[in-house]
């Protein structure tokens, strides 16, 4: 309780203290700039999940260089951490400059200060996130220099310390509401784990269907799938794809014998169909002609269109595929050297935007695959693509007693055993 005085100056102080005390606590934040902090609290939240994630595959990555953990999830989760980035500079910006300007003349001299260091720390984020970012034609810090890993260790060390800044920026303030704080961390964990459990799984895989055969359904050729399913057509057809960065392989190929290897060539559409004639009037199947589809129709075989009986052979656009960049490139391993495409293929794993026919989508493809190329290295470069056995998988054939029900082996073409036999093997 106040003491009364009779002395005018002390009467004045008292009157003064007593007015700072009744007045009420005006927030620096109003109700409308709440909203927009917490989308900006909804966007950090977001970045720090994706980051997090991101930051523990590439951890991965270089810890254990036999494999690469790197998915087309990954990618995915890469763009989507930069788009909300993008997205969340002008809401992080208009905030900042409009808080600044309301809280500039506030007698909490430590919270101004601390307020301005977390929004400094902001700008640098973002400026060292846009300085990651390699897009072809524009100026980029490459792969690998000095610059490059000093902007990468800024731009995940920098957002600890900006949030220990805003921590005691708050401090300085009113008391911290911290069951906030804990449902933002709630919501940044689930996020994380949502995104391990993703990247574990597949989309690929779903819903694929498979030979109601089982692996039997590639009898008698010795070709098999990855997983005993179809692979799409589409996946194996992307020469004009490849050809973006790759057009003197894409001519080459283009006027070569595996391009017309199935049934765009007149001369095996006619031995095909023969044999499929001949095979339906002796087994009452059409099986016996897998033989010669595991080497020179793979498209229609693996997609499973080949045993259709409504499968035309003239104008199915897979007739004329051949043997495509995607099918020599997606093979995993060389089930051994005896030929008749003793091979093993799977579905090739793709950047995000890989089928979409948008000119924009696919620049999005393109820069992907050339700032990080390691995933597309890792599914179309295997050291088997260098080996003699690689070529034996279609370049040694025996005809076996399911085709020709005479002989279980009766040799054909066999350039592998001649070659290793060789001065050159």
């Amino acid at each position: 309780m106040i003491e009364p005085t009779s002395h005018p100056a002390v009467a004045v102080t008292l009157k003064k203290r007593v007015a700072v005390q009744a007045a009420p606590y005006i927030p620096a934040i109003g109700p409308r700039l709440r909203v927009l902090l917490y989308l900006v609290f909804a966007g950090f939240a977001f970045l720090g999940a994706t980051g997090i994630y991101l930051l523990v595959i590439s951890m991965m990555n270089q810890v254990n260089t036999d494999q690469l953990y790197t998915t087309p999830f990954t990618f995915w989760m890469l763009i989507a951490h930069i788009g909300v980035g993008a997205i969340g500079v002008a809401p992080f910006l208009l905030f900042g400059f409009i808080h600044m300007w309301s809280a500039w003349s506030r007698p909490n001299k430590a919270a101004v200060r601390l307020g301005i260091l977390v929004f400094v720390l902001g700008i640098v984020i973002i400026v060292s996130g846009v300085a990651l970012i390699q897009i072809e034609g524009m100026p980029q810090l490459p792969t690998g220099t000095s610059s490059r890993t000093i902007t990468y260790l800024a731009h995940l060390i920098i957002p600890v310390i900006a949030l220990l800044a805003y921590i005691a920026h708050r401090r300085a303030g009113p008391p911290i509401k911290w069951r906030y704080g804990r449902y933002w961390a709630i919501v940044v964990a689930v996020v994380v784990g949502g995104m391990a459990g993703a990247h574990v799984l597949d989309p690929q895989q779903i819903g694929r269907e498979g030979p109601a055969e089982g692996m039997q359904y590639f009898f008698p050729s010795e070709a098999r799938t990855a997983d005993g399913k179809f692979i799409s057509a589409e996946s194996m057809m992307l020469d004009e794809y490849c050809m973006k960065c790759h057009q003197d392989i894409y001519t080459d190929h283009l006027h070569s014998s595996h391009k017309f290897s199935s049934f765009n060539n007149p001369a095996y559409l006619f031995s095909v169909n023969e044999t499929r004639k001949i095979a339906l009037e002796r087994d009452g199947k059409t099986n016996a002609s897998r033989w010669c589809a595991g080497c020179h129709d793979p498209v229609p075989f693996f997609s499973g269109k080949f045993d259709d009986p409504n499968f035309d052979m003239t104008n199915d656009p897979t007739a004329h595929a051949g043997i495509t960049c995607v099918v020599c490139h997606s093979m995993t391993h060389v089930n051994s050297p005896i030929g008749n495409a003793a091979y093993t293929i799977e579905e090739a794993q793709h950047y995000p935007f890989t089928f979409n026919n948008s000119e924009s989508l696919q620049w999005i493809n393109n820069q992907l695959i050339k700032a990080k190329p390691e995933l597309h290295k890792k599914t179309f470069l295997k050291p088997m693509h260098k080996t003699a056995e690689f070529c034996s998988t279609c370049h040694k054939v025996h005809l076996p007693v399911e085709l020709n029900h005479y002989k279980d082996f009766l040799r054909g073409q066999n350039h592998y055993d001649s070659f290793i036999l060789s001065g050159m093997g």
